[in-house]
């Protein structure tokens, strides 16, 4: 049986919510009624993020400072988060960091920061939502991945790595939760203007907000992979078809 939530209405978790994409989705998930718990690291950010959206008469936005390769802190923070919002319709996670890297830099410290915020941070909080999720039967349980998870790119081998585990942990969690009444979401953007990617020129590029408006509409709606915008899903189709010994020597 669905449990209902105790305070009526709806609420979602947003992971990384202190700027970019994460802060568009807040703001939308916020205009259409929704409870929103903002969690991430800057809480700086996360008031003005909330002071935002909250107005005297309506307070829809909360904010939980949080590191996301803070591991052990999340259960309980989870656990806090669901119980102010009275439970949980829909958590998205957002976190995500992509280093520059040299051509011929090899750097451990680095691909281990990346593995602990895109797929080590992620799952700790996703776990935590698909317990409760299954238990409840119900939920939408979502993350952003990239199209860069679809193939190996010399340029950023590790930051590609970890958007193909993040991929396939989501679909793990589809095919384990699906039968449950949980619906998981796989959002692939491509390049998006945000801190992350500044100073670099990608071909269809879109503003953070953008990209917001549109994985809102994927993650409220019945899909389980976006890709944003879709002009993406046609490109990377054929792309996953080029053999692998034709990328090698390609600045790509």
């Amino acid at each position: 049986m669905a449990q209902k939530n105790t305070k009526g209405g709806r609420s979602a978790i947003i992971i990384g919510a202190s700027s970019g994409i994460g802060e568009g989705l807040a703001k939308r998930f916020a205009r259409s009624g929704y409870r929103v718990a903002l969690v991430a690291r800057r809480e700086s950010e996360l008031r003005r993020v909330a002071d935002g959206i909250n107005r005297k008469d309506r307070k829809l936005a909360t904010i939980h400072p949080h590191d996301v390769t803070n591991f052990a802190q999340v259960p309980t923070l989870f656990q806090q988060i669901v119980h102010e919002l009275g439970g949980f319709d829909t958590i998205v996670y957002c976190s995500g960091v992509m280093p520059p890297v040299a051509k011929n830099e090899y750097n451990l410290e680095k691909d281990r920061q990346v593995f602990d915020v895109n797929v080590l941070g992620a799952m700790a909080w996703l776990n935590e939502a698909a317990t409760r999720c299954e238990r409840q039967e119900s939920g939408t349980i979502a993350a952003l991945g990239s199209v860069a998870g679809d193939r190996g790119r010399k340029g950023q081998p590790v930051y590609c790595a970890s958007k193909a585990a993040l991929a396939s942990y989501m679909e793990g969690l589809r095919n384990r939760l699906g039968h449950r009444g949980v619906r998981v979401v796989t959002i692939k953007p491509g390049p998006v203007k945000t801190p992350m990617t500044e100073g670099l020129k990608m071909p269809f590029m879109i503003t953070a907000d953008d990209a917001a408006s549109q994985i809102f509409r994927a993650v409220t709606r019945k899909r389980t992979t976006a890709y944003v915008p879709i002009i993406w899903w046609p490109i990377m189709t054929a792309i996953r078809c080029i053999p692998s010994f034709l990328f090698r020597g390609k600045d790509i």
